[in-house]
């Protein structure tokens, strides 16, 4: 019995003295494998007399017992140890800043923020916002707006043509946002009053213009309407865009298919450096065309002129944004650089809103 004691005694103190589960199962291999010093003894008692076998197997089976209970005891141990080690080395500080993440570092686009703005302005005034197809056949892109074959908006170097079908007929990338009227009229009886803004596609590339640009453009239809609602509609509308309480706003004549009587409007500004402070001063910008719906789109459409009117008007969304925030070169809107957009972007929590300021 001595024997078992000093066994046990042994490899209690080895169980422990092991630091790692590693050591600790060396161990138990080294006591109770199939090699081991305990399995060993429980072998012999084969050997052994009845008497002999009375004392030592409850002996031996004891010190079994009590040594994987010792073993298990220590691996909980050493396993408490571990997770204590790793969850030290693991702390966070929760003091430090936190890293930056998409919310901080995403932008929108200059022309999707001002393109909100315009929206939650009309929106104000009861407009509802139309889209159509970018790709446009002839009969709405040009016709319906009469425009006639021999205008030269419709040659093949101001327009994008798609390859002829075999019917012989073409379609374009759509020059304005137009069509975008008509196929409203032609869906739905007046009253109508929409804004159609979208990506728009001339062959032009220069500082102010680029083959694809975005428009806005507005339709009014109703039995009653006049050049003095259109004035006090884009007054109303220049005033919110440029954030301002007065504006200065000058129409002169011009001439468009599908106006008639058609201006371009001109708003006063002044240059202090490299700013142009929308408001004041001598100077005039124009900024977009308008007119009283022409007679013949009204009939192209099936409405009757003599019983309803419209006014219309059409603006360039980037040359809006140009202006109002101070970007010099149209062609960096689509050059994808991320250094322009992360200085000129907006934070994706910036909702523009009348109540809370369109560029607050």
């Amino acid at each position: 019995m001595s024997d078992i004691e000093t066994l046990e005694a042994e490899i209690s103190s080895a169980i422990m003295a092991a630091e790692t589960e590693r050591a600790l199962e060396d161990v138990r291999i080294a006591a109770l494998g199939k090699k081991g010093s305990i399995s060993a003894l429980m072998k012999s008692l084969g050997s052994m007399s009845v008497e002999e076998r009375k004392i030592m197997g409850p002996a031996l089976n004891g010190l079994k017992s009590r040594i994987t209970s010792a073993i298990t005891t220590q691996k909980e141990t050493l396993a408490d140890r571990a997770l204590e080690k790793r969850l030290a080395a693991e702390r966070v500080d929760i003091t430090q800043p936190t890293r930056p993440g998409p919310i901080s570092d995403g932008r929108i686009h200059p022309i999707s923020q001002v393109m909100e703005e315009i929206e939650s302005i009309f929106a104000d005034m009861g407009f509802s916002v139309a889209e159509g197809p970018d790709i446009e056949d002839e009969h709405h892109n040009f016709d319906q707006l009469n425009i006639p074959e021999t205008h030269p908006a419709r040659q093949m170097m101001d327009t994008f043509y798609m390859p002829e079908s075999e019917d012989g007929k073409r379609m374009v990338l759509r020059t304005h946002t137009s069509p975008v009227q008509i196929r409203t009229m032609e869906k739905n009886e007046p009253p109508i009053r929409i804004i159609a803004p979208g990506r728009v596609y001339r062959c032009d590339y220069d500082q102010t213009h680029t083959p694809m640009f975005h428009q806005v453009e507005g339709l009014v239809i109703d039995k009653q309407t006049h050049m003095g609602q259109l004035k006090w509609t884009l007054e109303e509308f220049c005033k919110a865009f440029f954030e301002v309480d007065e504006i200065r706003m000058r129409f002169r004549p011009s001439h468009f298919p599908f106006t008639e009587p058609s201006a371009e409007v001109d708003i006063g500004h002044a240059r202090v450096g490299n700013e142009i402070r929308i408001g004041e001063g001598d100077e005039w910008l124009e900024i977009l065309g308008c007119g009283m719906v022409h007679p013949q789109v009204l009939r192209n459409v099936g409405y009757d002129p003599d019983i309803y009117q419209g006014y219309a008007f059409g603006v360039g969304i980037d040359r809006l944004a140009m202006l109002k925030y101070g970007m010099p070169d149209l062609r960096a809107f689509f050059a994808a650089d991320l250094r322009w957009l992360k200085h000129y972007g907006f934070s994706v929590l910036d909702v523009p809103t009348l109540a809370g300021g369109l560029s607050s």
